[in-house]
């Protein structure tokens, strides 16, 4: 036998589990956004550390600027207060890195109300892990457009 023969088990074993885990930090960003389309504040608070800080930027004025805001309350009372057509936020390109009980997603998106166009932009999470292996959102920093949009505007 061959000395390392057993590793491509042990190495697609730990690719398995790499994706798994992807996989799960992924479902909990996925479960934001099914909250939004739902007007499930209740969702939408559940995947966020209590401490989570929400970073926009946005032109303001016609200048870049960053909002921060500290806690999810204002932004989940705002996606339970009934609205006339769902909040849809799509997502394409996902990046996910981890490194223990780190992990960061970064993808693009496009936000619609019902099936109108609003913006686009990034949005970034970092998410943590818990001693349970929950992940959870410890921040959602995204940017906001109307160009440069078109792979979400063209029929």
């Amino acid at each position: 036998m061959v000395a390392g023969a057993w590793m491509p088990d042990a190495v697609g074993a730990q690719g398995a589990a790499q994706q798994a885990e992807k996989a799960a930090v992924m479902a909990v960003v996925k479960k934001l956004f099914d909250g939004m389309r739902a007007g499930d504040s209740s969702m939408v608070r559940s995947v966020f550390a209590p401490n989570v800080r929400m970073i926009t930027v946005a032109p303001r004025q016609g200048v870049m600027q960053a909002s921060v805001t500290n806690g999810a309350d204002s932004f989940a009372k705002a996606v339970g207060t009934p609205h006339a057509e769902v909040w849809d936020e799509r997502i394409a390109n996902e990046k996910v890195e981890i490194d223990g009980a780190l992990a960061s997603v970064w993808v693009d998106y496009a936000f619609f109300r019902g099936t109108t166009f609003s913006h686009c932009g990034v949005d970034h999470f970092p998410l943590t892990k818990d001693s349970a292996g929950a992940w959870t959102i410890l921040e959602l920093a995204d940017t906001r457009r109307t160009s440069g949009c078109e792979q979400w505007t063209k029929k």
